[in-house]
């Protein structure tokens, strides 16, 4: 029998009707030690900006807490979407949390900016961070900036000036370059970098993707062959049928945001249960689901195994996106954490 992969997490910080901000991230927090205890590999945040049912948009304050708050589990981000932010800033984060937990943090890093244009340039209001033309530049800039020798700049008087992320460091977040297009494929192989392709999100394109990743890597010192795994959403319950039901609230959200329709909380399974029928929405769904991981233990674990299988990895990412009942604590995410138990027993 083919070996199990290893499974990691990532995390969005699904925010539903009638839960507040601090609700969801108690829940993901507590979700998070779940993963730690279950002995998942990595948990990483996700960064988006102004959506309703997203309450991720910091993932450096979302790994220190986790990190805090867990023992063994490597915490990173999912990633970290570099338009929005300076170079520097990003390294002296990512130094800060390698300080707080030592060789469990890993730096994600996307092109993408993780909203709308509006967002956007509120994000660039004090002028302009990583432009999108500079990525390679910047990805380069943050390895220099963490390592323990730092980097130096040339000033126009001809002078260098010695920057360093911080002061004595002694180890490295891992960078992981992830996308959802080619360009991130061919980056990663160029300079030598694990990739991870935005599966959870799309799926259009993976195989290819991953064909250029591997084929086209150039080994660097750190990262001798390729490294990849994917990210798949993923609703795992005691019976097929309370996953369907608990998938629906995260189908629904999706369709929205397909078909351009305002964003709102994610619907309780009762809300979703009860919406009248949308034959747009209904199509996108039922393709949706087909690229999901929905069912009971026996079933979710095949599917993770064939999906590894099929693409040669030997980790896959699940994003819980097991919605709540409205009678469920607005504190806690049940169906979330049912899901990475259930996937847990049956792959071990």
């Amino acid at each position: 029998m083919t070996a199990s992969p290893r499974l990691s997490v990532l995390d969005l910080i699904p925010v539903r009707s009638g839960q507040t901000s601090a609700d969801a991230v108690a829940a993901s927090v507590a979700l998070a030690q779940a993963a730690d205890r279950l002995d998942y590999a990595r948990y990483w945040f996700a960064e988006h900006h102004n959506m309703p049912a997203v309450a991720s948009t910091t993932p450096p304050v979302l790994i220190a807490a986790v990190a805090a708050r867990t023992e063994r589990i490597r915490v990173g981000s999912g990633g970290v979407m570099l338009p929005n932010h300076a170079p520097l800033v990003v390294a002296e984060q990512f130094a800060a949390l390698e300080a707080i937990a030592p060789g469990r943090i890993d730096l994600g890093i996307g092109r993408a900016p993780g909203s709308d244009p509006v967002i956007t340039q509120l994000l660039r209001i004090s002028g302009p961070t990583a432009d999108v033309d500079r990525f390679p530049d910047h990805v380069a800039d943050i390895q220099s900036l963490l390592s323990p020798e730092g980097a130096n700049l040339r000033l126009t008087s001809g002078r260098e000036y010695a920057i360093a992320a911080t002061p004595a460091a002694t180890g490295t977040p891992t960078v992981w370059l992830l996308g959802s297009s080619d360009y991130s494929a061919q980056l990663a192989a160029q300079l030598g970098l694990p990739y991870v392709f935005a599966n959870h999100f799309s799926g259009e394109g993976l195989e290819r993707a991953l064909e250029l990743y591997r084929t086209g890597y150039e080994p660097s010192e750190r990262h001798p062959v390729p490294e990849t795994f994917l990210t798949v959403n993923a609703v795992v319950a005691p019976t097929s049928e309370e996953a369907a039901e608990r998938a629906l609230p995260q189908l629904h959200s999706m369709a929205r945001l397909r078909l351009n329709r305002p964003m709102r909380p994610l619907e309780t399974i009762d809300e979703a249960l009860a919406a009248p029928a949308d034959s747009l929405a209904d199509d996108l769904i039922e393709r949706m689901r087909t690229r999901w991981i929905i069912g009971d233990a026996e079933q979710g674990a095949a599917q993770v195994r064939r999906l590894a299988e099929r693409h040669g990895v030997e980790e896959v990412m699940v994003s819980p996106i097991a919605g709540s009942y409205a009678n469920e604590p607005a504190d806690a995410t049940p169906g979330r954490v049912q899901t990475l138990e259930l996937l847990a027993g049956a792959l071990n």
